[in-house]
C-alpha cells in the first residue's frame, strides 16, 4: 500500500507556477490515489499474497499517529464489497448501503480479521509460538484467532466464559466451538461469575505465566482484539472505503456509518479514520453489551494510546442496543433477524449486527426526521456461526416446509432417480 508522498511531484512540469497550484494539487491527489488503488488491486489479485507478512504504510492522514504498526499480515479477503441494502420501511428518501465484512473469509469471517492482521504481525515479530485470547463461549473473535493462529503455525489458547453450571462440562461443538476445536485450539473454561470478579486481563496473565513456565512464548490478544494496535484494522478499513467510493460507479457520499459495538476497537478505528480522512461521516455505534458511557471511556483509551488528540464523544455516537444482555435475545429480535433475511437475503448474526440493525430501524421508526434523506453505510461485522447457538429459539420462526405432493398418476420406476 502506498502512502501519500511527493513521489509524483517530478511528473508536473508547471508545479512552480502559482496560478496553477490548486489545479496541480488536485491532479497530484488524483495521480497518487489512482496509483495507490491500482497497486492495492494488484496485491489483491495476486494468488500468493494471502498469509504473507508485509511492511505497512498508513494512510497519509493517519501518519502522525503513534505508535505506527510496521507490518501486517494478509488474512482477510479484502476489499469487502459494498452494495445497496433494500430494507423495508425506511424513512423518506433514506438509503442504506451494506459493507460486507461478513465476507472477509469463511473460517475467519467478520470484523476481527482486520484487527488480527496487525496483532498477529506483532506476535510473530516478538517471536511468539502461541496466542492467548479470551471471550464468550460463542466468541467470533476467539474462533477467528484460533484459525488465524493455526494458519501461521502458532498454538492458540482461548479462555471462554460460560455459565457456572456448565463450566465443568464438555462445551460441545455448536457454532464457533466446532471450528475452534477442529483447528486444535486449547479451550479453557471460566464461569461468568469468576470472570466478573477476576477480569479478562488477570485471567489471560495467569495463563500466560503458566505457559511461560512451560517454556512457551505466549502473546496475549485482549477481548475482541481491541487495543490500540488492533484499532488499526478499521483505520485501514476506512481507507478501503475511501478507495471504493472514489473508484466506484455509484458516486455516493455517505452521511452516516452504523456498526455494532462489542469491544470498542472497531468503532475507534472507524470513527478516527472517518474524522481524519475524507469520509467525514457521522459514526453511530450500537452497543450490544456495556453501556454507552463505558464505550466512550474505553474508546478514549484506545485513541489516547495512538496519541490521536481527539475526544471520543466528538467523533462517535454510542446508543444502547444490548436488550436483555450480551448474546441474549428477545423473541422480537430473533423474529427481526428472520424477517430481514426473508426480505433481503442478508443473514444477520443475533449477537452483533442483528442487534445493531434492530436498534437502527427502531430509532428510524421513532425518530424518522433524524434519518430522512440520509445515505447510511451499515457495517456487517459477521458472526453467522453464532446463529447455530440459537436454533431452538429460531425453530418456531421458520416453519416454511412441507412434504412435496406428487400425484399418484406420475409414473414410478425403480432406478430412475440417481441419488448423488
Amino acid at each position: 500500500m502506498l502512502s501519500s508522498s511527493n513521489r509524483f511531484h517530478h511528473l508536473n512540469p508547471i508545479v512552480s507556477s502559482p496560478i496553477n497550484k490548486p489545479f496541480i494539487f488536485r491532479c497530484q491527489r488524483i495521480i497518487k490515489f489512482t496509483a495507490s488503488a491500482k497497486m492495492d488491486q494488484n496485491d489483491a489479485a495476486s494468488p500468493f499474497t494471502f498469509l504473507t507478512r508485509k511492511p505497512y504504510t498508513p494512510p497519509s492522514w493517519a501518519s502522525h499517529l503513534n505508535p505506527l504498526p510496521s507490518h501486517a499480515f494478509s488474512l482477510g479477503h479484502l476489499p469487502t464489497p459494498i452494495h445497496k441494502w433494500n430494507l423495508p420501511n425506511l424513512p423518506n428518501n433514506t438509503e442504506v448501503w451494506l459493507k460486507r465484512d461478513d465476507l472477509s473469509g469463511m473460517q475467519m469471517s467478520g470484523n476481527k480479521v482486520r484487527k488480527l492482521e496487525f496483532l498477529l504481525a506483532d506476535a510473530v515479530a516478538q517471536g511468539a509460538d502461541c496466542i492467548i485470547t479470551i471471550g464468550g463461549i460463542q466468541s467470533n473473535h476467539c474462533r477467528a484467532t484460533a484459525v488465524a493462529a493455526k494458519y501461521l503455525n502458532l498454538d492458540c489458547y482461548v479462555i471462554l466464559r460460560t455459565s457456572k453450571i456448565l463450566v465443568d462440562e464438555d462445551p460441545g461443538l455448536t457454532g464457533n466451538l466446532l471450528v475452534e476445536r477442529l483447528v486444535g485450539a486449547h479451550i479453557e473454561l471460566i464461569s461468568k461469575e469468576e470472570y466478573a470478579k477476576i477480569g479478562s486481563a488477570t485471567l489471560t496473565n495467569i495463563l500466560k505465566e503458566k505457559l511461560l513456565k512451560e517454556g512457551k512464548k505466549p502473546y496475549v490478544i485482549p477481548v475482541g482484539g481491541s487495543n490500540s494496535l488492533g484499532t488499526w484494522g478499521y483505520i485501514e478499513a476506512t481507507r478501503e472505503i475511501e478507495q471504493q467510493l472514489q473508484t466506484g460507479h455509484n458516486k455516493v457520499k455517505f452521511d452516516d456509518i452504523v456498526v455494532a459495538c462489542g469491544s470498542g476497537g472497531t468503532i475507534a478505528g472507524l470513527a478516527l479514520g472517518s474524522w481524519l480522512g475524507t469520509l467525514k461521516t457521522k459514526v453511530h455505534a450500537f452497543s450490544v453489551c456495556d453501556d454507552p458511557d463505558y464505550f466512550y471511556d474505553f474508546t478514549q483509551g484506545l485513541l489516547d494510546g495512538l496519541n490521536a488528540g481527539v475526544n471520543s464523544r466528538d467523533i462517535v455516537n454510542v446508543q444502547n442496543a444490548k436488550g436483555l444482555g450480551y448474546a441474549i435475545n428477545t423473541s422480537e429480535e430473533l423474529k427481526f433477524v428472520k424477517e430481514i433475511a426473508a426480505a433481503t437475503g442478508i443473514v444477520l448474526d443475533p449477537v452483533y449486527s442483528g442487534k445493531a440493525a434492530y436498534g437502527m430501524l427502531k430509532d428510524m421508526a421513532e425518530n424518522p426526521k433524524n434519518w430522512e434523506g440520509r445515505k447510511i453505510l451499515f457495517i456487517h461485522t459477521g458472526g453467522l456461526l453464532g446463529l447455530f447457538d440459537k436454533v431452538d429459539q429460531m425453530a418456531p420462526l421458520v416453519t416454511n416446509w412441507r412434504r412435496m405432493d406428487v400425484h399418484e398418476s406420475v409414473p414410478r420406476k425403480d432406478g430412475i432417480g440417481k441419488m448423488f
